[in-house]
């Protein structure tokens, strides 16, 4: 066991080696004038505002986005765990601490959505489909922060599964599998400035500001139409497809030799 660890690990060390090695070599072409919404709202916005900080964020998750196959694995164990555990205990309410969890979540989503997409819309009127879809321009500025803040908060995203497992709620596959994988595939996207992240971010930004607005009412107990719920789970089909469209849109660029800005194991491994 210390032996397959010990393997991984080198595997890793010689991996982010070789992503450190691109980072410095490689000059991206970005630049304020290609934002036009680069206003600042929050002065932590700003940290991203400079190339060296921006290439800060990228190392950081070069250097550390392997640990979230570790965060995903030690999901899936304590959420196994704690099923176990509360198998034959009463099950916990929670609700004022659902909402407020819930509360943050949709703050946070709908401030997300707000900053990422004025860019993503600007980009599609202005440049077209192929541009949006292609050009990483998405990673500078005020969006490029919210990018990082997007990925991010894959990890602690987590805790929606630690309300399931303590209230004995059912915990479907398409639950856990879709946290611990997107999890992994956003820290393994932004440390090569995926440029269909611009999609993935306002998408899911906007699904989560809907998502989690809907579950911060419903815990405390707000007399809610059922054709909300409905709404929330066509939000969540229609980002799927959306999503599934944008890269075999990228796939097809690549294919006939256009330029793209994401790889093609990117690409590949966002179909898992």
């Amino acid at each position: 066991m210390v032996t397959l660890v010990s393997h991984i690990s080198n595997y890793f060390e010689q991996f982010n080696s070789s992503l450190a090695n691109d980072l410095k070599s490689t000059t991206h072409d970005l630049s304020s004038d290609k934002i036009p919404f680069s206003y600042y709202v929050f002065d932590f916005e700003r940290y991203s505002d400079k190339i060296s900080a921006l290439h800060d964020l990228r190392l950081f998750m070069i250097e550390r986005w392997h640990n979230s196959f570790f965060y995903a694995i030690a999901y899936l164990l304590l959420i196994y765990a704690g099923q176990i555990y509360m198998k034959n205990k009463p099950r916990f309410e929670l609700r004022f601490w659902l909402a407020t969890w819930s509360g943050l979540l949709a703050i946070f989503s709908i401030f997300g959505a707000i900053r990422v997409l004025p860019e993503l819309i600007h980009v599609i009127y202005t440049h077209g489909i192929k541009y949006s879809i292609c050009n990483n321009s998405n990673a500078f500025g005020v969006v490029g922060f919210w990018t990082w803040a997007f990925c991010f908060s894959k990890l602690p995203e987590l805790i929606d599964t630690v309300f399931i497992v303590l209230r004995k709620q059912p915990l479907i596959f398409l639950h856990w599998y879709h946290h611990a994988s997107v999890l992994v595939y956003c820290w393994f996207s932004y440390q090569d400035y995926s440029s269909t992240g611009r999609w993935f971010c306002g998408l899911n930004y906007v699904v989560h500001a809907v998502m989690y607005s809907y579950y911060a009412f419903r815990a405390l107990r707000f007399p809610i139409p059922r054709w909300i719920s409905m709404i929330v789970t066509l939000l969540q089909l229609i980002q799927m497809v959306i999503g599934c469209f944008i890269n075999i849109k990228a796939w097809e660029y690549k294919k006939y030799g256009e330029s793209c800005q994401v790889t093609d194991e990117n690409l590949k491994v966002s179909f898992v």
